[in-house]
């Protein structure tokens, strides 16, 4: 089934995640309408490719063109106006960087699965209810009550207005009848007094029960507004910070601003209510009459908690990020536009077009000698309305930029961090006016700390920063955090190491391979201890002066960058075993059969670099292990690494050159586990000119990787064959023996091709 397809089967839940994939610079109306297209092409290798994503990007528009086309025959102008409109914004977004358009449709798909996944995973463990779930049906079940009461308040208040009007009526008709001449009896009188008294009563026992009734809806808008401000809002920013960093996408914002919502609508029913009161307090009052004791208190609480659930209602909900780098949010370069998105969560239509925030940097920020300062470039100011696809308040900043302040003179007073360790912020300011109160309500929202780098060069490192930065506090105005940065315990990191891979693949490092990067930050002797602490310095900075050293983050970028570009469908498909240690690496080989290789990442190559190694055995039985010299970026963008290990040979002199690699660990053979990657036999191509038979004059040719070795080095001791046959063979044959009769076959061999080279040569 399409992945679309199994999407629109989700639970809610999981449907607001993919809507907070798409806005309007790529609409989800495109991914509804070219669902089968989008999915049939291979957006990771479009995204790395300037002239295939600009065919892409014109197919895609012939696409709508074609769906424009389908429209008019349904004679549906709406969805034809609605699908001009989509064209006419791509057109005007990625007509002249494409690339970026296959990088959104790219990280799209991605976290399409991702959902997929998470569903599935939720699914059959449908039995374990998370208590996260149970936390949020609790507060469900709070929203619920604080409706119902509310409601109940406005029936009563409707209630007690009836009865006013009634108690008037009485005793309007009462003195008109005492004042008539040929009025009632006094017995009739005493018994209509009895009558209005009985009224008043109740009508004062009314009073009372809805001042109280008010009173709690208010109690209990205050505790649900304060789990809504020190649990789950910050819980939200908690779970947006991960989200950051790789981590599970954070969903629950409109969940979040139902909430809010729910509450900011309770509120202003208790100020109409308590308006209501006020009225009739003025038709009728008398001594403790409880409005007029208790209706001040009452305003001024209930103003009070929409003050503070309104200044706490502006969030940041797409951090700062360069859409040229959508999976490294909250690292910006000077030059280049970015983008970050606000929400109210408080989705009243009279706040409509009401909110203008404004954009600023550093805000508050005392003057730190060294330090860098910006400037804002671009429109800083957005006004918040109503967005079309979901109804939710927002603005979108997406082009700003940051500039650099010159300083006079030569900077020659450095500051005491780096570049990619100083931390800035991104303040939105607003202000919202209560028209019913002339309350203004200052507004202010903080984007999580951001670096600031000059260079893409410095970005793996301004991600570090990142990382361990979100990774190890919640506080947002930490901007000094990296002159003292804590340690990580090796549980954090792991699992922030893990996000890296999974984020932009489809699989995260598993045990084994986590295993050897804890002995790698660690060192042996801590065993992997969950509680072992990595310093900062560790993680991301050179440990020696060796010139050849690198930090240890820089060597997993670069292995990530290497797996993004070359290598994405073997890491996915599990056969690339990357991260494992040279002790390891034996150990895993030592009993397999001759031909057995792995794939693992090189710990020598910063810019990250792949190698095999296979096993043999020597005449006496003892395993020998070779590595091939490890693959860079350079010689796998010439050939594939599936192509490289098809047609790897060894050779040594006077033996004939052989693959040696039979079996991808533990016992796959090596067609089965590679042949889908090879390339396809390609057919002659009919000449578009038929009478230009002329051909090139050139035989074709293909690259191939060659080990020459030392014929001592050589021990290949038998032909491929699968490890049950290898198995069965040396039950009857003992392993010298299998040598002795390859070695001769291979004599042959040599034999017979020096003789056929010298017959050659006899005959010219």
């Amino acid at each position: 089934m399409a992945q679309w397809c199994q999407l629109q089967m989700l639970d809610c839940k999981y449907l607001e995640q993919v809507d907070q994939l798409y806005d309007d610079s790529f609409p989800m109306d495109i991914r509804q309408y070219l669902s089968r297209w989008i999915e049939s092409i291979d957006w990771d290798t479009v995204a790395i490719q300037d002239s295939l994503a600009t065919v892409r990007f014109h197919d895609l528009l012939a696409q709508l063109d074609d769906q424009h086309s389908r429209f008019a025959l349904e004679n549906n102008f709406l969805l034809q106006h609605n699908i001009r409109k989509i064209k006419r914004n791509l057109q005007d977004r990625f007509q002249e960087d494409p690339v970026h358009m296959a990088m959104i449709i790219s990280r799209n798909l991605k976290e399409e699965q991702k959902i997929l996944t998470s569903a599935k995973s939720a699914e059959e463990g449908e039995g374990m209810v998370s208590t996260m779930v149970v936390e949020k049906q609790k507060l469900d079940n709070k929203v619920k009550e604080l409706k119902d009461r509310a409601q109940v308040a406005d029936q009563n208040i409707k209630n007690l207005e009836d009865l006013q009007d009634e108690y008037d009526f009485q005793v309007n008709t009462l003195k008109n009848r005492e004042n008539e001449m040929n009025g009632m009896t006094p017995k009739e009188l005493e018994r209509e007094k009895l009558l209005v008294d009985r009224m008043c009563l109740e009508l004062k026992g009314k009073r009372q029960d809805v001042v109280m009734q008010l009173s709690d809806l208010l109690n209990v808008t205050q505790a649900l507004l304060s789990d809504l401000i020190s649990e789950e809002l910050p819980e939200w920013k908690q779970r947006q910070q991960i989200a950051c960093i790789g981590g599970p996408p954070n969903a629950c914002v409109d969940q979040l601003q139902n909430w809010f919502t729910a509450v900011a609508e309770s509120l202003q029913q208790v100020r109409q209510h308590l308006k209501k009161l006020q009225e009739l307090e003025q038709k009728f009052t008398y001594d403790s009459d409880p409005i007029t004791q208790k209706k001040g208190f009452l305003e001024a609480r209930a103003l009070d908690l929409l003050k503070n659930l309104l200044s706490n209602s502006l969030v940041v909900e797409r951090q700062p990020c360069m859409p040229t780098h959508p999976q490294r949010p909250l690292v910006l370069k000077t030059g280049v536009q970015f983008t970050v998105k606000l929400r109210f969560l408080v989705k009243l239509l009279e706040f409509n077009y009401q909110l203008k925030v404004k954009a600023v940097f550093d805000k508050d920020v005392t003057e730190k000698k060294g330090f860098r300062k910006f400037n804002i470039l671009g429109t800083n100011t957005k006004v918040m309305n109503m967005e079309e696809s979901n109804g939710s308040l927002a603005a979108e900043f997406r082009h700003l930029q940051l500039k650099e302040q010159k300083v006079a003179g030569n900077r020659t007073n450095e500051g005491p961090l780096i570049v990619t360790e100083e931390l800035h912020s991104l303040c939105f300011e607003s202000e919202l006016q209560l028209n019913q109160s002339g309350l203004n309500i200052k507004l202010e929202a903080m984007s999580l700390p951001v670096v600031v780098i000059s260079n893409v060069c410095q970005l793996p490192s301004g991600w570090a920063s990142i990382l361990w930065y979100n990774m190890l506090t919640t506080e947002p105005k930490n901007l000094k955090f990296f002159l003292s940065p804590p340690q990580a315990k090796w549980c954090q990191l792991s699992e922030v190491l893990s996000w890296q891979f999974s984020s932009v693949t489809k699989r995260g490092l598993n045990q084994e391979q986590l295993n050897m990067l804890a002995d790698k930050l660690l060192g042996a002797k801590a065993q992997r201890n969950p509680e072992g602490l990595i310093p900062w310095t560790k993680f991301c900075k050179q440990q020696s002066a060796n010139e050849k050293a690198f930090p240890f983050w820089l060597w997993i970028e670069g292995i990530l960058d290497l797996i993004k570009r070359h290598l994405l469908s073997l890491w996915n498909d599990g056969s690339i075993m990357g991260f494992i240690s040279k002790e390891r690496e034996k150990a895993l080989l030592n009993d397999k059969c001759p031909g057995t290789f792995l794939l693992r990442f090189s710990e020598s190559s910063r810019e990250g670099a792949i190698t095999f190694t296979w096993i043999e055995h020597d005449v006496h039985d003892k395993p020998i292990f070779h590595s091939v010299e490890p693959y860079t970026k350079k010689e796998l963008g010439a050939v594939s690494l599936p192509d490289i290990i098809r047609t790897y040979k060894v050779m040594a002199a006077e033996n004939i050159p052989e693959n040696p690699l039979r079996f991808l660990y533990p016992n796959i053979l090596k067609d089965k586990a590679f042949g889908k990657y090879y390339p396809k036999p390609s057919e002659t191509s009919e000449p578009m000119d038929v009478e230009n038979t002329e051909k090139t004059g050139y035989m074709k040719t293909e690259l191939i990787s060659v080990s020459e070795v030392h014929p001592s080095r050589l021990q290949d001791n038998m032909m491929p064959m699968s490890p049950d046959d290898y198995k069965a063979l040396e039950q009857y044959v003992s392993p010298r023996d299998i040598d002795a009769v390859t070695n001769n076959l291979l004599g042959f061999a040599a034999e017979f091709d020096d003789q056929m080279s010298a017959d050659f040569e006899e005959q010219n």
